[in-house]
């Protein structure tokens, strides 16, 4: 396989089959020959495919070159490579460049990619902008988009409360995480605590991040089991989900572990978490 890639590489200067060159750089890629496909999708791009571009953008991207990556999609998108819309976004995203992405992910809704629009309702959130967000994830709802009805039922239910939300909840817990979670609060708040716990542990097993948290204050709130919170809370934080650690941390306090206590608030305020770092202020640390 490796000579086949090398002579195929060799005959790249020679060659003017822009598809060609882009089967060449796609199987380096997968090979794990980045560098090598870089040449290949640079080539494509000097040849005039957009294609190119958009692939050299991802390669760019993959070896933390954003900025390089930016200047790339830009030029796929000139070149009529609408995809490259989405790529854009998550790349101007990672460069802090929120205007851009946002921007880029309307691109990406205008060219009829769901997802895109749904990645700018998440930015819209982050951004402090609830209602422009819901409004942009309800119309994808309406437009029979499945996960979008579960971001929204989600995001409704964190705004309202409301019982009535249950079904929309239910519909969605296999399609967005935070349904699921929130599935699991209103079965809290209405009594079911049994069906809480089974829906929010059937959540961990699937590996959903999310449900580890509430999972954890489960345990402790409910059924005042210390050891079962600790093990979530610290699966959570493996999986990604840092305010764990300020959880993890009032359960150490708790228990007299004021060391354990500060070195996870020290954790969760490094990840941006501002639970944790009021907290670690207020002990001092």
């Amino acid at each position: 396989m490796r000579e086949d890639l090398d002579g195929r590489l060799r005959r790249l200067r020679a060659c003017r089959d822009a598809d060609a060159v882009i089967e060449l750089g796609c199987d380096l890629a997968d090979a794990g020959r980045e560098r090598d496909a870089e040449r290949c999708f640079r080539r494509a791009a000097e040849l005039g495919a957009a294609l190119g571009w958009f692939n050299l953008g991802n390669v760019l991207a993959a070896r933390g070159r954003v900025e390089e990556a930016v200047d790339a999609y830009e030029r796929a998108l000139t070149g009529g490579e609408l995809d490259a819309w989405l790529d854009l976004g998550i790349v101007l995203e990672r460069l802090g460049d929120l205007a851009g992405a946002v921007r880029a992910y309307r691109g990406v809704g205008s060219a009829g990619d769901t997802e895109g629009a749904l990645q700018l309702a998440f930015l819209l959130r982050e951004q402090g902008e609830p209602e422009q967000a819901l409004t942009v994830a309800a119309e994808l709802a309406a437009a029979g988009d499945d996960v979008a009805a579960a971001v929204v039922a989600c995001w409704r239910w964190d705004a309202t409360g409301d019982p009535a939300l249950e079904p929309a909840l239910r519909a969605g817990v296999d399609r967005f995480p935070g349904a699921r979670v929130g599935l699991a609060d209103l079965l809290r708040t209405t009594g079911r605590t049994a069906e809480a716990r089974f829906v929010l542990e059937r959540g961990a097993k699937r590996g959903e991040a999310q449900a580890w948290l509430p999972l954890g204050n489960f345990y402790t709130e409910v059924l005042g089991d210390e050891e079962a919170a600790e093990e979530a809370y610290r699966a959570g934080i493996a999986a990604g989900d840092t305010r764990c650690h300020h959880d993890l941390a009032v359960l150490l306090a708790d228990r007299g572990d004021l060391d354990g206590a500060v070195e996870h608030l020290r954790l969760g305020a490094a990840d941006g978490d501002e639970l944790a770092a009021r907290a670690l202020r207020e002990l001092g640390g």
